[in-house]
């Protein structure tokens, strides 16, 4: 394909991608899982009083998939948290966070994963979530919302009907907010739900995804972050958008919610 070309990938496509998608992403697993629960040297990518962490994990997972989709599909580009972009000859790309949740990882808690996402401009057209130690793969395409679990593959829905008041929201922390008027949002709808937790990383969006819990309100994320599970919460009848409506593929301040009357409800209080 060209860079310039418009056609876009059919399901056909998609499905056979999201199949390689899904053996890579196995192998990935086995290679996160060598290192998780294990004595780790941890380097801090910030500088000052920041802590933002990167392991040997984090780069061998990304390096192993990129080698894994780029030998299979060689015209596709890469964009990786760790290794930066690879342009390729087509409009389309593979988003890889190696290890999301790094904190959790070197923590020894079972709520990061593995992401990958495979966008075309402005579509995100699959992705994809492993925790290796729980065994747990959500996927998912236009073709629906999947998870595999234990040899089993079920289809997964969000809570259709959950208003504010009975939702259950997660964030990951209220450090990640960047600024006083957004953490403002999130605690006025943070105060009108049921239940507010922390943590999970991109675990909650795939709890979300399963109808265990209703809203994950996040900030500072970074496109490899939330790309991949954009097509996991919309597939499973959730609603993404930023804080403006839009679909976030560049990250930033993130909605997500289980159903339409649920996300309006969040939005009127941004």
């Amino acid at each position: 394909m060209d860079k310039d070309t418009l056609t876009e990938m059919t399901p056909g496509e998609v499905a056979e991608a999201l199949a390689f998608a899904q053996k890579a992403m196995q192998g990935a697993g086995v290679i996160a899982l060598r290192y998780f629960r294990q004595p780790l040297e941890v380097e801090n990518k910030l500088s000052g009083d920041s802590f933002d962490p990167v392991t040997c994990a984090d780069r061998s997972v990304e390096a192993f998939l990129r080698e894994e989709l780029g030998r299979r599909f060689p015209g596709f580009g890469v964009i990786g948290e760790e290794d930066g972009i690879t342009p390729g000859d087509a409009d389309i790309n593979w988003v890889i966070d190696p290890i999301d949740g790094t904190k959790a990882f070197i923590s020894g808690f079972p709520t990061w994963g593995i992401l990958l996402g495979l966008q075309q401009r402005d579509r995100v057209l699959a992705g994809l979530m492993l925790q290796p130690a729980t065994g747990e793969l959500f996927y998912a395409s236009r073709a629906g919302a999947f998870l595999r679990h234990n040899g089993k593959t079920i289809t997964i829905q969000t809570r259709q009907n959950t208003c504010l008041e009975e939702a259950l929201l997660y964030c990951t922390h209220e450090s990640m907010f960047a600024n006083e008027d957004n953490l403002a949002s999130f605690r006025r709808v943070a105060a009108q739900a049921r239940l507010q937790r922390f943590g999970g990383d991109c675990y909650a969006y795939c709890m979300l995804a399963l109808g265990q819990i209703d809203l994950v309100i996040e900030d500072t994320l970074q496109p490899y972050d939330i790309v991949p599970l954009i097509p996991i919460i919309e597939a499973a009848g959730g609603v993404i958008t930023d804080g403006q409506g839009n679909i976030p593929l560049a990250g930033g301040f993130v909605v997500a919610a289980a159903n339409k009357q649920l996300h309006e409800e969040v939005m009127a209080l941004l």
